[in-house]
């Protein structure tokens, strides 16, 4: 155990400065003012100080952090006490600190370029986020950190386990989706192109699940 933590902290360690080790190579090449917002098409819309660069980084860092340790630990601080497989929640949290790290270094890379190539960049990661999620989705047993946490999959373990194999399926060929057709499309198509696509896999499952509740409660 004490190895497999000291790989965990050396891991995420990794993961969370290097950010920061991409950021203190270009700061002093960054001018003063750099864009700190941009807009659907990936043009800059507002503008700060490159300080804020550090700013931002600091919280997103935190914020992987805190995810890490929430994820990680979700078996002791779940009050349903169910027990998840731990390298399922290891795996889970380490998936979440990469794409923070990769968020960071796509928005520190915009703030030097001048622009958000959302659609080469960005969307594609939250597609492969998606895919991934996906992918351990229908390992997860109810709880109330991850997963689909709705009023019906969290009173009924069927409901729950049976929502969550169409949201396993959905979410993957939803994310793959995403990754792989957004990078070839006009910035401002991707991005619309995304959000049907998630809307879709947001909201399918939803119904699928509560068409499940009304069926269970007629046939009680």
């Amino acid at each position: 155990m004490k190895s497999t933590s000291v790989k965990e902290i050396f891991v995420v360690g990794v993961l969370l400065v290097l950010p920061f080790i991409y950021l203190g190579s270009i700061y002093h090449s960054l001018p003063a003012v750099i864009p700190t917002h941009f807009n659907h098409k990936g043009e800059a819309d507002g503008t700060g100080e490159k300080s804020t660069l550090i700013v931002v980084s600091i919280f997103m860092s935190g914020v992987s952090l805190f995810t890490y340790l929430i994820i990680k630990n979700a078996n002791k601080i779940d009050p349903k006490k169910n027990t998840q497989s731990p390298e399922l929640l290891q795996k889970i949290a380490y998936m979440i600190v990469v794409f923070l790290s990769a968020i960071l270094l796509v928005i520190i890379q915009s703030a030097k370029t001048g622009t958000m190539k959302s659609n080469q960049f960005l969307i594609p990661l939250i597609g492969l986020l998606f895919a991934g999620l996906g992918n351990f989705m229908h390992s997860i047993k109810p709880n109330y950190f991850i997963g689909m946490r709705l009023p019906w999959t969290l009173e009924d373990p069927d409901n729950w386990r049976k929502t969550h194999q169409v949201g396993s399926k959905i979410w993957m060929i939803g994310g793959i989706l995403i990754a792989v057709s957004t990078p070839f499309m006009p910035i401002a198509t991707s991005f619309i192109f995304a959000m049907i696509v998630l809307t879709v896999m947001v909201v399918y499952p939803i119904i699928f699940s509560y068409q499940l509740f009304k069926k269970s409660n007629i046939g009680s």
